[in-house]
């Protein structure tokens, strides 16, 4: 777990350290496509680890990105708060701000964590 995390967040910053542009379709859709594989990484390290049938492989998949996907959702709800006190003049994909690093690496950990947190609920009850 500990490598998809470290390998995830690297990932999200090298591809802000890139400069590839935020603005036109590509760049958020890289995005998606780095947080769509780590949290498919958790799934399937998941699934492998504990010798998961084929069931088990499904539904730590499913229950990855579910996790994965509602993490993100509030993560973006917390980050929408913090925003507006940090006086950017624009927006904080355009800016140069070390809080766009920031924001990009906790929100990669902060998906994993959620990734693995429902994972860890659903192990409770199988």
């Amino acid at each position: 777990m500990r490598t998809i995390t470290l390998v995830g967040v690297t990932a999200i910053l090298l591809f802000d350290f890139a400069g590839i542009p935020k603005s036109s379709v590509g760049g958020p859709l890289a995005v998606f496509l780095i947080f769509f594989l780590a949290m498919l990484g958790v799934g399937l390290h998941e699934a492998w680890s504990n010798k998961r049938g084929v069931l088990g492989w499904i539904v730590s998949i499913v229950c990855s990105f579910v996790g994965g996907f509602l993490a993100v959702t509030f993560g973006g709800l917390v980050m929408e708060a913090i925003l507006p006190l940090l006086d950017l003049n624009g927006s904080l994909a355009t800016s140069q701000h070390p809080m766009r690093y920031v924001s990009s690496a906790g929100m990669m950990a902060l998906t994993l964590l959620g990734s693995w947190g429902a994972l860890q609920i659903v192990n409770r009850f199988r």
